[in-house]
């Protein structure tokens, strides 16, 4: 059983892009997107290291190919920086994906804190500027040739800049978990600290804009093209990165809205065995829906209202109580006591759109409806 798992597994990676093995037991992915850069940075940067060293010639662009590999290097060191430190805290690591926006680290489920949010954050800068000053002691201590020098330079220089870049704080840069973690612990709430980090994150990228695109017009001057392209690309994705953190954090915020008892409507429960007349007969409050049970007590099936409305009563007695209802997905039956994270969790592996809530007893008091359960997380009525 375990052999099909690994290939569908191995499928799924390679769907993302080519696996390169695991490092300290972590996953590493080297997505297809990652080509665009690399190509990105031969076609720039390959015609500028022949401009500035004519006697590399069409190698050239070989150097400049090396730079993105490099480049590659330094984001990967920055993510295993990430795993690693999450490690110690016991937060399990998925995958770590190198795509064109650099990388990522995927988490799976894990319970965080203010403080190790920041110290999981920040190891990934500070691994860069470990790079960074150790490219400057080869430099300074060590003979050699041209074309070692110059990508010993560039690694220092990327790595420096890396680590700057990401101590920024706003997310979807580390710097910004400093934010959320410092919003986090004077509220107590992780919803507001990210939702802020996410409006630091849009201030950010404003202040680029302006400092790399604006200024240089209102000094009268044309910005440089591929300075403008790497402006607009990088500030595109930080956008949405901020975005969709204010998003997570707004829908964080609501998550103790999302309760089994509050947003279900009420029910009562009758066995499979009964009749449409047994529920007109059954004392239920006002509209209670009503919930169909198996043999074992447990909800089965839900009775459509339309459909026993359209029963003759001379029929009632005779027409059992599963010809008039829908069937609910299996296990589709909520504790009443259910909230939040973990309700949200619980149902998004059910099919079907309708839930039973039942109390201690296994007693059925309400229905729950994924409508009710979207409209609370979202804040819109459907």
């Amino acid at each position: 059983m375990r052999e099909p798992a690994a290939g569908g597994s191995a499928r799924a990676a390679r769907r993302e892009g080519i696996p390169l093995g695991r490092i300290a037991g972590v996953p590493i992915i080297l997505a297809y997107s990652w080509f665009i850069i690399a190509a990105f940075t031969v076609i720039v940067y390959g015609p500028v290291l022949h401009r500035n060293n004519p006697a590399l010639g069409t190698s050239a662009y070989i150097v400049a190919f090396a730079y993105a590999v490099l480049l590659l290097i330094s984001v990967l060191v920055h993510e295993l920086a990430h795993a690693l430190t999450a490690k110690i805290y016991g937060w399990p690591t998925q995958k770590i994906v190198l795509n064109l926006w650099g990388g990522h680290t995927q988490f799976e489920s894990f319970t965080a804190s203010p403080g190790r949010s920041v110290l999981v954050a920040l190891a990934g800068p500070a691994a860069n500027f470990i790079l960074a000053a150790g490219a400057w002691l080869v430099l300074n201590s060590v003979p050699m040739g041209s074309v070692a020098e110059i990508l010993t330079n560039i690694f220092m220089w990327a790595n420096f800049l890396i680590g700057v870049f990401n101590v920024l704080p706003g997310l979807p840069l580390d710097g910004g978990r400093l934010v959320e973690s410092a919003v986090w612990k004077a509220t107590g709430s992780q919803a507001k600290g990210t939702v802020a980090a996410g409006w630091a994150g849009r201030i950010i990228v404003i202040a680029l804009v302006a400092w790399f695109i604006l200024r240089p017009l209102l000094l009268g001057s044309d910005p440089d093209f591929t300075l403008v392209m790497i402006t607009v690309l990088v500030c595109g994705f930080l956008w949405m990165g901020a975005s969709a953190s204010i998003q997570q954090g707004t829908l964080r915020a609501r998550l103790p809205l999302v309760s089994a008892a509050a947003l279900s409507t009420p029910a009562v429960g009758v066995p499979a065995t009964a009749t449409v007349l047994d529920i007109l007969h059954h004392p239920r409050p006002g509209n209670a829906a009503v919930v169909v049970c198996g043999q074992d007590g447990r909800p089965q099936g839900v009775v459509d209202g339309a459909a026993m409305a359209a029963v003759p009563g001379a029929a009632a007695g005779t027409t059992p109580v599963t010809a008039v209802s829908f069937a609910l997905a299996p296990g589709a039956y909520v504790p009443e006591w259910s909230k939040g994270q973990e309700l949200i969790q619980f149902l998004a592996q059910l099919e079907g759109k309708h839930y039973a809530v039942v109390d201690h007893n296994g007693r059925v008091t309400g229905l729950l409806s994924q409508d009710a359960v979207l409209a609370a997380i979202t804040g819109r009525n459907r």
